[in-house]
């Protein structure tokens, strides 16, 4: 059992996170006790304009670097096409495995499984199928042109739901997506994968 004085006697640690993952986060802290642990995030909507992540990550590690001695960043290359490693490299401070969340949560090998058996799939996860409406449907503009679902989605087959926790509901709407995008759709329970792992090791 950990005590308060294990507690104390730990660095203070900061992550540095996607919004996208923070209920995810949130609940790995509060299930592993992990007091030590400190969790700024970034808005999510950065996925949108993915050159905005590395100056920002930046900013966070060198506003936070007099108040904490580790600090990891949870995030993967999420688009940034290496720039977010550049900063991170001169900043000396490690990241979440792989280029995407859909990478970490399913783990390496069975991403590239799903990808080779089906290059066209459009991936879900928790967050994405919570708010599907409005950062996908809404932020493409198809709840306003729908004659533009072609162009987004003509070269897409499949929808993957990449799920976290076992939610009926979610399942449901993740469903319901693909039914909207018009792609067959396919379930798989991930749970937290590769970030359980990262942060578990980077608590510990």
């Amino acid at each position: 059992m950990k005590t308060a004085s294990d507690t104390e006697s730990r660095a203070r640690t900061l992550i540095i996170a996607c919004g996208a993952l923070a209920r995810e986060i949130v609940a790995l802290q509060k299930a592993n006790g992990w007091q030590h642990v400190s969790v700024q995030c970034l808005p999510a909507e950065f996925h949108n304009t993915p050159q905005r992540i590395p100056d920002a990550v930046r900013d966070k590690i060198r506003l936070a670097r007099p108040d904490f001695e580790h600090i990891f960043v949870a995030y993967a290359d999420c688009g940034t096409g290496g720039l977010l490693d550049e900063v991170l490299a001169s900043e000396s401070v490690e990241r979440l495995p792989g280029a995407h969340c859909y990478e970490f949560f399913a783990g390496a090998r069975v991403f590239a499984a799903l990808a080779d058996a089906e290059p066209g799939t459009f991936y879900l996860t928790d967050f994405l199928t919570r708010h599907f409406h409005r950062l996908v449907l809404q932020g493409l503009g198809l709840d306003r042109h729908p004659e533009l679902m072609p162009m987004y989605f003509g070269n897409y087959r499949r929808l993957v739901y990449l799920s976290q926790v076992s939610d009926s509901t979610l399942l449901a709407r993740a469903r319901d997506a693909a039914q909207q995008l018009g792609l067959q759709f396919e379930h798989r329970h991930t749970g937290y994968g590769d970030l359980e792992v990262s942060l578990q090791t980077l608590a510990s």
